[in-house]
């Protein structure tokens, strides 16, 4: 499956925030630019990284008009401990079936120590204010990324 390029439009999904609001990555549309960051898996040494950093830089971001959004295969339980144990002040979506990562073109054929499987690939999308996507990060190292993606709105 190929992954969403530059230019395009972005995939609408529904999310949660910290307080329970549920709503869409076009609410945001014609209000704000967005991250959509697409990560592994909750409390592992590179998601907590990449989540720590986002959360540090949140401030910048906000104050750049730009909201942030972590999705991963992981459950809206998980993610609520996730974001609680990080200090998260942005949403999280629980994409249990991976239909998100695959509307993104994210979810693929990984290998970790000479083993292959499926699984989400770290990567980040820049939306811009009318909903196309203006940036993509493929196979992001979580360290300094934070930094990078801000920077890029500059």
């Amino acid at each position: 499956m190929p992954a969403i390029s530059e230019g395009s439009d972005a995939p609408d999904f529904s999310m949660r925030d910290a307080k329970g609001k549920v709503f869409r990555l076009s609410d945001l549309k014609g209000k704000k630019n967005a991250v959509v960051y697409f990560y592994p898996k909750d409390f592992t040494p590179g998601c907590t990284t990449e989540a720590a950093e986002f959360s540090r830089d949140y401030d910048k971001f906000a104050k750049a008009g730009i909201e942030i959004v972590g999705i991963s295969p992981d459950s809206e339980e998980s993610h609520d401990k996730f974001r609680s144990k990080m200090g998260m002040p942005y949403p999280l979506v629980a994409d249990t079936e991976k239909e998100v990562a695959k509307k993104y073109g994210v979810y693929g054929m990984k290998s970790f120590m000479g083993r292959e499987f499926m699984g989400v690939i770290r990567t980040t999308f820049l939306v811009d204010k009318s909903g196309r996507i203006i940036r993509v990060f493929s196979k992001v190292r979580p360290a300094g990324h934070s930094k990078e993606v801000l920077e890029s709105f500059g």
